[in-house]
């Protein structure tokens, strides 16, 4: 496959290169002291309602040229854990190529990572990050990893697997875990819910995040991709995570009954 075109353009982010632009401009703020870091979570609704807190995570982080994502499979699409090992992302706001080197070294070093671009064509949870990115950056080259259920074995294969890959390719990278939070639950029941796990990433626990979130049958989506960014970040040396900005759709929308949680975070 020579390049993937946008799935979600026009519906969750502008789809001319001028208004996606404007509202880039508006959802990510000057002035900050940019920080070298080694993961981020960032969420993935329409950025009507979490641009806000995604805007605010990359903010405040400096891009690498290599862009590691992880996201959850919406689509059901694809193998189970899937990596678009080669070709280009055709954005609004531009194309960003995909590093087949580093995509082949990460699903060589993994027992359950296939090379699938058939989970990729209509998932959003990666897609809507990349314009952010792309923004801040022009030169970025991308891995793109969509993933299923795992157990947290397999979730610690593929951490492995990706630090592994950046350690070998000694360059920079930056690993985005794309996940939205508690799903359509009170503005309360949200806030009790996410503040558990939001615990477990600031702790650098993966292990413990997948369990509470399990136990607690909390709707974190992208439970997965965070749990295996945090093993990965460990692996390269992680020591701090940070709560950059919590919301709900409620803060947009005046629903508190019927919420969506997002998140975002950097690890360090």
């Amino acid at each position: 496959m020579e390049a993937r075109y946008p799935a979600v353009a026009g519906m969750f982010y502008p789809e001319s290169r001028e208004a996606l632009s404007s509202q880039l401009d508006l959802l990510i703020q000057p002035g900050f002291d940019k920080k070298k870091v080694l993961g981020i979570v960032s969420p993935h609704a329409g950025y009507i309602y979490s641009g806000g807190v995604a805007g605010s995570v990359y903010s405040t982080i400096r891009i690498p040229q290599k862009v590691i994502l992880l996201g959850p499979n919406h689509t059901g699409l694809g193998a189970r854990a899937s990596v678009m090992s080669k070709g280009s992302w055709e954005l609004p706001n531009g194309a960003v190529e995909i590093d087949s080197s580093l995509a082949e070294t990460i699903i060589e070093s993994s027992r359950v990572l296939r090379s699938d671009d058939t989970a990729h064509l209509r998932e959003h949870s990666i897609e809507v990050q990349v314009p952010f990115l792309l923004h801040e950056r022009a030169d970025i080259e991308i891995v793109p990893i969509t993933l299923m259920q795992l157990d947290f074995g397999l979730c610690r294969d593929v951490g492995e697997a990706v630090a592994d890959a950046v350690i070998a390719a000694k360059s920079d990278a930056l690993i985005v875990a794309s996940s939205d939070m508690t799903h359509y639950e009170s503005q309360k029941s949200a806030e009790i819910k996410d503040g558990k796990a939001i615990e477990k990433i600031l702790d650098l626990d993966p292990e413990g995040l997948l369990d509470i979130v399990i136990n607690n049958n909390i709707s974190m989506c992208g439970v997965i991709p965070v749990t295996i960014m945090l093993i990965a970040a460990k692996r390269l040396g992680a020591k701090k995570a940070s709560l950059i900005k919590y919301a709900t759709s409620g803060d947009v929308s005046g629903d508190y009954d019927q919420v969506v949680g997002y998140a975002g975070l950097t690890v360090e």
